[in-house]
């Protein structure tokens, strides 16, 4: 079990690799939208992790909410929206969680789901981050009574198997709806996103 310096420490970590993955995120969105979720993540993710260094975190909702919050402030739009929601609900399903472990991801990845599929109206299927956050939050319901380290490897699996699958969907949402089977073979870049949120916070666990 994490505890909230550990859990905040970790997210400074997804935060750089955002951050450092700015260019790939902003080169799969050129495929299917405007070509700024890069850009936009890499703003986002800056101002969390400048919040999150200055932050003595009470909880390790906190931790999530204050991401959340910062991803709404600055990077607007769409993205701004789920991505700050899925940190905000994920963190405030996890409210009276003493630490971050398998069963409390679980929970988290419950409320980030649906709190995107709420505020986005996207669902399975519809080529979106949903893709990947839903097949992340699969894996948490499946692994919940594992070692955390083992069962956040499994949600960042889970979480890039959904990324590939939305190479094989047509866009439902967004400026790629237009694309029709264009958009086939590229992968969505929220997807992208969630996936590389997830695999950096289980390297971070792991090592």
């Amino acid at each position: 079990m994490l505890n909230a310096e550990e859990v905040k420490s970790m997210m400074i970590a997804v935060a750089d690799a955002v951050i450092d993955n700015e260019k790939a995120l902003s080169d799969a969105d050129r495929q299917l939208g405007d070509g700024d979720h890069g850009l936009g993540m890499k703003r986002g993710f800056t101002e969390a992790r400048k919040q999150l260094e200055a932050l003595a975190p009470s909880s390790v909702s906190q931790v999530f909410t204050t991401t959340g919050m910062a991803l709404m402030s600055t990077m607007g739009g769409a993205s701004g929206a789920v991505f700050g929601m899925m940190f905000q609900m994920g963190g405030t399903a996890i409210a009276s969680a003493e630490g971050l472990d398998a069963t409390s991801l679980s929970t988290f990845l419950d409320g980030a789901a649906q709190g995107v599929m709420n505020i986005g109206k996207a669902k399975p299927g519809d080529k979106t981050m949903v893709d990947a956050l839903v097949s992340a939050q699969e894996a948490a319901a499946a692994n919940k009574d594992k070692e955390f380290a083992e069962a956040l490897a499994a949600v960042a699996e889970g979480a890039r198997e959904g990324m590939e699958r939305t190479k094989d969907m047509i866009a439902v949402h967004g400026r790629a709806r237009t694309l029709g089977e264009k958009c086939l073979g590229y992968p969505d870049a929220g997807a992208l996103s969630v996936s590389i949120i997830f695999k950096a916070a289980s390297d971070f666990v792991s090592s």
